[in-house]
């Protein structure tokens, strides 16, 4: 009996195969000519699908842009519903247009409507929703046999079949390596007969991972692939998809070449060795860690804490001992303290094993604010601790009723001694610079009103010569909209310029600008005689990465002619990356008028998009404090004020705050709270609600 769950039996062996230089026979369609062939058929009333992608949609914020255009150009609804893959999907095709894992479509609209478009998908494919809140998923139909297995020849069933096996489990730091379900016997049986003589090394990554991630390959097994291995990828180990399952398998089976190779993986191993503990793992961690590698750190902490005792706090002041004594880097110890957070919410949720994440949460938020004040923490942990509790400390006064194990009393004791320390023990910090950008715009309304402190971290940190170009990017921008940015912060930075702040450094998704766009906008306004200089380099061709940007340096000492200049391009119908906002802003300088009034001017004035002109408008609402995002990001404390600011201006007329109001209406604050970052307080929750419910006449009529 044979199982279809998804390939076109006319297809099998029509695209190459890895490894085998077997082609598609001529005539035979790429699943990219096909599926392409399917979409073309597509749309109809209320809905409609966007062309294929190019680069310039890299993301669902472009997916939709690209669909407000095709509505414009095609007189279409704008509530018509719409489906699209973007670049980022597309790389589910490989180069000769064969499918290699599913691809996610993206949609808006309704999702019955988008559904009910889509149907089934093309012939020899299905496609699967993702529901409301998720993509829906393309992939070919495959056959398995009577015990769900699919033909080892079919490589597309072999892939649908090991990514059923994968449970996809996101390990914490300082947590074991996740142990998938259970195999059957024949599923077990088939994955050991795929690594048998002779084994075709990249072909067997699948196999490898989906045997160990259930601790089920074998010595035998282990040794033979790592002679494969050392031959086939010497000197880049890492390169081949399984390496850490099979590291994870050599330190189990205590294979003594393993040792040889984790020397040379360097600090890649950590997490391997510290699933792994022994006096030498630990030896190796403590050098790697003290020698600037943060990245073993929490290796560093759970295998201290597995040889030395149970009490991870305790290990973790030992640790930071030694960082402080070898003047080892901030963000090393703060690599250190979010080992230690998730070290001990995992003890937590261990012992509560029917907890909800939610519950997990309010633990970790208690655990930091606690651990802030914690004398048996040397200073830069508890500074670490504070920064980490900065949000969370309200959200432990709501529930400080509700903590199991302790009582009200204690919890806001807790807090109130946080409250007492925090001053103190922020002064003159602020956040990791080189971490995710996103972690950056989420706390990016704190320095709506910064305070002195705040001021000269900054400049602190735009004078420091190890400053990366993000970090520069995100303080030059806070220090020149503020006009707290002078000639030190230009000096400081010019040595560096050519080197470093030429380079690409993407900016679309960011509240700050490229910083060798502020910079220029800074020596413009001060006349300083580098301008010159700065302005003539922007104006040579080359690299490409600065042609979407030159323009936005007008902002800089403006003129007329500038304005005219930025004014044409926004009028051409080119793609906008900041251009519309600039010379909003430009234009308000000019006027020395607040540029919300000169955005709103700008309503129904053809030429100009409106769903560009509306973040504009919210992104404009502070001029000290701009939102240079290229859409609103509806998950940002930032973007909810200020909509509900312009919502709220006497100044502007009825379609202005018409904007503010249905923007913010759209926030995640009253669609889907949960995923507001950092997470709304109930209080805040409920003041957003009382706030929308205050002016639901107005939401009515529009």
């Amino acid at each position: 009996m044979v199982v279809l769950v998804g390939l076109d039996t006319t297809e099998r062996g029509a695209e190459e195969r890895p490894g085998t230089g077997k082609l598609r026979p001529a005539g035979r369609r790429s699943d990219l000519s096909s599926i392409k062939k399917w979409w073309r058929t597509l749309g109809g009333d209320r809905f409609a699908v966007l062309p294929p992608p190019t680069r310039s949609r890299y993301t669902q914020s472009d997916g939709h842009e690209d669909a407000a255009e095709l509505f414009a150009t095609r007189s279409l609804s704008t509530d018509t519903s719409f489906a699209y893959w973007h670049w980022q999907s597309h790389s589910a095709f490989d180069r000769s247009g064969g499918l290699k894992r599913e691809l996610y479509v993206h949609w808006g609209g309704d999702h019955a409507t988008v559904a009910a478009g889509l149907g089934d998908g093309p012939p020899g494919y299905r496609i699967v929703s993702g529901g409301p809140q998720g993509a829906f998923q393309l992939d070919k139909v495959t056959e398995r046999d009577d015990d769900g297995l699919p033909d080892p020849e079919d490589p597309a069933g072999v892939r649908q079949f090991l990514d059923r096996l994968r449970s996809h489990h996101a390990r914490r730091p300082g947590e074991p390596r996740h142990q998938d379900a259970p195999l059957t016997a024949a599923e077990e049986r088939w994955l050991h007969d795929r690594l048998r003589d002779p084994v075709e090394l990249s072909g067997a990554a699948g196999f490898v991972t989906a045997l160990e991630s259930r601790r089920a390959l074998t010595s035998e097994e282990t040794a033979r692939l790592l002679a494969a291995w050392r031959e086939e990828y010497a000197g880049r180990l890492t390169e081949w998809p399984a390496w850490e399952a099979l590291l994870d398998a050599l330190l189990r089976h205590g294979h003594e070449e393993v040792w040889d190779t984790v020397a040379c993986l360097g600090p890649r191993a950590s997490d391997a060795l510290g699933t792994a503990p022994s006096p030498r793992a630990l030896d190796v961690l403590r050098a790697w860690s003290l020698f600037g590698r943060p990245q073993a750190i929490r290796a560093w902490l759970a295998v201290h804490r597995a040889l030395h005792g149970p009490d991870a706090v305790r290990s973790a002041g030992v640790l930071a001992a030694e960082l402080t004594a070898h003047d080892a880097p901030e963000t090393s110890l703060g690599e250190l303290f979010t080992a230690l957070d998730a070290t001990l919410t995992h003890d937590w949720r261990a012992a509560r094993p029917t907890a909800d994440h939610t519950a997990a949460q309010a633990f970790a938020a208690l655990t930091a604010v606690r651990l802030a004040t914690d004398d048996d923490l040397p200073r830069p942990l508890r500074v670490a601790a504070a920064h980490r509790a900065y949000d969370r400390v309200a959200h432990v006064r709501e529930q400080a009723a509700r903590y199991p194990g302790v009582t009200e009393t204690e919890v806001l004791a807790a807090a109130d001694r946080y409250d007492a320390a925090r001053d103190d023990l922020l002064a003159g910090t602020g956040p990791d610079l080189t971490g995710y950008e996103g972690g950056l715009g989420d706390l990016y309304h704190r320095y709506r009103t910064p305070a002195p402190a705040d001021v000269r971290w900054l400049r602190d940190r735009v004078a420091d010569p190890s400053t990366g170009v993000q970090g520069i990017a995100f303080c030059l921008e806070l220090l020149h909209a503020r006009g707290e940015a002078g000639e030190a912060e230009l000096e400081a930075l010019l040595p560096r310029w050519k080197k470093e702040l030429t380079k690409k450094y993407r900016t679309t998704y960011t509240e700050w600008r490229h910083p060798l766009v502020t910079l220029t906008c800074l020596a413009l306004d001060l006349d300083h005689p580098a301008a010159a200089a700065l302005t003539a380099w922007w104006a040579k061709p080359k690299p490409l990465w600065k042609t979407p940007v030159r323009l936005l340096i007008h902002l800089g000492a403006p003129d007329e002619t500038k304005a005219a200049e930025l004014w044409d391009f926004v009028v051409s119908g080119a793609h906008d990356t900041g251009h519309l906002m600039t010379w909003v802003l430009l234009r308000a300088r000019l006027d020395g008028t607040h540029p919300l009034l000169v955005a709103e001017r700008l309503i129904g004035q053809r030429g100009i998009r409106e769903y560009v002109l509306h973040r504009v408008l919210i992104g404009v609402a502070d001029p000290a404090q701009p939102l240079w995002h290229y859409a609103v990001d509806p998950r940002s404390h930032s973007w909810l004020r200020r909509a509900q600011e312009v919502a709220d201006d006497p100044r502007l007329t009825e379609a202005a705050r018409a904007i503010g109001l249905r923007t913010a209406r759209e926030h995640y604050a009253f669609r889907y709270p949960d995923q507001v970052s950092p997470v709304l307080t109930d209080g805040q929750l409920a003041a957003a609600h009382a706030w929308a419910e205050a002016r639901a006449d107005r939401t009515a009529a529009d």
